[in-house]
């Protein structure tokens, strides 16, 4: 999400702290910049035009006029700005004082309902360490009863089963009576969309809202619809209390207009954003870091949270005390580091929270990216485990076998093997060892154009 907002605030940034003084001129050149970037990332106009009219007010202030960094506090005013618009504060959920808390989960079919329903449950059994049962209410599509009953059984959750012929209320007045005797701490009700909104949908939604009383509502939108996003977001906080918003489908939106609107449109805060089709590719919304992404500063924090959470810490020492006793960093290990970057959610999201990595070249960073990762995986796979331990093995036929077996070039296997090279000659250096001591060098291993190869 924001990539290609991203690269043109790069641009900008590097503009502004590059000046040893700003005049008035130059800071509204700086604003039209930021005005059409902002446009071509559908963020709704109102939105802009507010945005642009309080970061002008304060440029043109002494405090920035007569700085010693006449840059580095106009960025510091468009961070801020951004920031606001993005919700200001990180925005929890509201647990009730007698459980179960329930949370209503609304939006338009097609939107992630139901994936979300399961991700959410699952990241506050996880997380928050909270006995989570889930539900469905939509009565008019028996797939979606069917999906979440697998997903709730995938994930381990408690499932309250429910039918085409049962009334939506009592499915989720029945499904809450289950949680007290359970002694869930929360239930999650996931509820009928509409390829549109509709009188017939708001009615009943309304309806279920009135009879559950839920402790949360929660809208969610899928964020590759921009500024439809946006006004759908509206039709349903004029009928229901919304208490926030659930962006779904982020990996897949380059532009992230509907996150830049939402808040200053309806004033309901994005609590969660989905960022990839797998069930742990959730996330818990960060407006400040959002922004500081956004501006190419990388989000350091959200990055060490990620390693702390997704990776196995047993294999990482694993590998650690490996190359401590001076053992070789095998491609075994390699293919380890490899799943390991998976449960992060893969090289992209690494790569969009290191900081200084919005100047990469476009070029590059196509290069860089999971479809490749996953070639690499299946290049390692398709080799024996000898040749795997002992890299220096592998000569012609056995390439040639390797490429046929993975699907790929010979060539392919060549910078496979060169990559890894480099990346054992690194572990040698770093003796520690583990894939947080290869992140902290990637950045600085990334070439200024060119062709671009993997330090790991």
């Amino acid at each position: 999400m924001f990539a290609s907002l991203s690269e043109r605030f790069d641009g900008i940034v590097k503009n502004l702290t590059g000046r040893g003084r700003l005049t008035e001129e130059n800071i509204k050149e700086t604003l039209r910049a930021i005005r059409i970037a902002l446009l071509e990332a559908d963020v709704a106009l109102p939105v802009v035009k507010s945005f642009i009219q309080r970061v002008q007010e304060k440029a043109l202030g002494e405090k920035v006029l007569n700085s010693l960094t006449p840059g580095q506090e106009l960025t510091k005013i468009v961070k801020d700005e951004l920031t606001l618009i993005l919700g200001e504060a990180t925005a929890e959920l509201t647990l009730s004082k007698m459980p179960p808390t329930v949370i209503l989960v609304a939006g338009l079919q097609g939107a992630g309902k139901t994936t979300t329903v399961v991700k959410l449950a699952r990241f506050l059994k996880e997380q928050g360490k909270k006995k989570v049962l889930v539900t469905s209410t939509d009565i008019y599509r028996p797939a979606a009863i069917e999906q979440l009953a697998t997903l709730a059984k995938q994930t381990e959750i408690e499932y309250f089963p429910s039918s085409t012929n049962q009334d939506p209320l009592s499915i989720a007045q029945h499904a809450i009576q289950e949680a007290r005797k359970l002694s869930c701490d929360i239930v999650i009700i996931d509820t009928a969309g509409r390829l549109h909104v509709d009188n017939e949908m708001m009615q009943e939604i309304k309806k279920l809202h009135a009879g559950v009383q839920p402790t949360e509502t929660l809208f969610v939108v899928d964020s590759m619809t921009g500024q439809d996003a946006v006004h759908t977001a509206n039709a349903f906080n004029d009928a229901l209390p919304l208490t926030g918003v659930v962006l779904t489908k982020t990996d897949g939106d380059a532009r992230g207009g509907a996150a830049l609107s939402v808040w200053e449109t309806i004033h309901k805060p994005i609590k969660f954003i989905g960022t990839g089709e797998k069930i742990d590719q959730f996330e818990i919304f960060h407006p400040e870091r959002i922004a500081t992404r956004i501006l190419g500063m990388g989000d350091i924090v959200s990055l060490v949270e990620d390693v702390h959470q997704k990776i196995d810490q047993k294999k990482a020492e694993k590998v650690a005390k490996k190359l401590k006793s001076g053992k070789r960093f095998d491609l075994e290990d390699f293919l380890e580091q490899l799943e390991q970057m998976n449960h992060m959610g893969g090289i992209s999201s690494i790569i969009s929270k290191l900081p200084g990595l919005g100047s990469v070249p476009k070029a590059l960073k196509e290069q860089v990216n999971d479809k490749m990762f996953l070639k690499m995986k299946a290049i390692i796979q398709s080799m024996t485990i000898k040749e795997r331990r002992f890299p220096d093995l592998i000569k012609g036929s056995r390439k040639r076998r390797i490429a046929m077996g993975s699907g790929t070039e010979v060539q392919e296997v060549n910078r496979l093997l060169k990559q890894f090279d480099r990346m054992q000659k690194m572990m040698k250096k770093l003796k520690k060892g583990g894939m947080m001591n290869a992140m902290r060098q990637l950045q600085g291993s990334l070439p200024p154009g060119g062709d671009f190869n993997l330090p790991f």
